[in-house]
């Protein structure tokens, strides 16, 4: 048993390994770059950054992954499972990552914060993103040109620019959600979802602090 928090295992191994989340150690180190970690499973998988060794492959599509967890999330966008439920709204997701991005929704929590101004995120990827204005750094290149980029997003819309793709399509011709009771049509299933909540009148969403009820989840938010 872990004196520091009672932690118990069956293992004289597996404690060891434990002990070093309260000492900081990380006796396991890359020899090819300056990283170190506690376990020798985190390391080699950090190694196959180095080797691009991928040996996990999808049956299914051929997708090679470095790590079987990896492999163990691809799978579920051919199963359709969402194992990781919130505990707070009928939201489920394949990903715990994107399970706890979600949660922050609900709670307002924002842990990642700017050293330079103080600005707060409740991702870390948001902040590294935020970052890139004090450092200016902008790690997305096209490799068409001389153009780079903060944001992946942007190098994406000027890649467009170089191939002619036009991937922003009319909503007018494709409004495919067609309301059975009107004649309002919608290019998004969200969109026809709010619009029949106009002839329903259902308002599922209720504030706990006041009463104040909605048929749309955005407005309790704003709320």
């Amino acid at each position: 048993m872990c004196g520091e928090c009672g932690y118990r295992t069956a293992r004289k191994y597996h404690l060891s390994q434990h002990m070093r989340t309260h000492t900081g150690e990380k006796t396991y180190k890359c020899d090819q770059c300056d990283y170190s970690a506690a376990r020798k499973g985190t390391l080699d998988n950090h190694l196959t950054k180095h080797t691009g060794e991928k040996p996990y492959m999808c049956e299914k599509c051929g997708y090679r992954a470095a790590r079987k967890d990896y492999l163990s999330q691809h799978m579920r966008t051919h199963t359709g499972e969402k194992p990781y439920r919130c505990d707070q709204c009928d939201y489920s997701t394949a990903r715990k990552h994107s399970l706890d991005v979600h949660l922050a929704k609900h709670t307002g929590e924002k842990p990642y914060m700017c050293e330079e101004c103080g600005h707060r995120t409740a991702r870390k990827d948001y902040l590294s993103q935020h970052m890139r204005t004090h450092t200016g750094e902008k790690p997305y290149k096209c490799d068409q040109c001389d153009f780079s980029t903060a944001q992946k997003f942007n190098l994406d819309k000027h890649l467009a620019t170089h191939i002619g793709k036009k991937p922003y399509i009319c909503g007018e011709c494709e409004k495919l959600y067609k309301c059975d009771q009107c004649d309002y049509s919608a290019t998004h299933k969200s969109s026809l979802d709010k619009h029949l909540a106009k002839h329903t009148g259902k308002k599922p969403y209720i504030c706990g602090e006041c009463g104040f009820r909605t048929a749309f989840k955005s407005d309790l938010y704003r709320h």
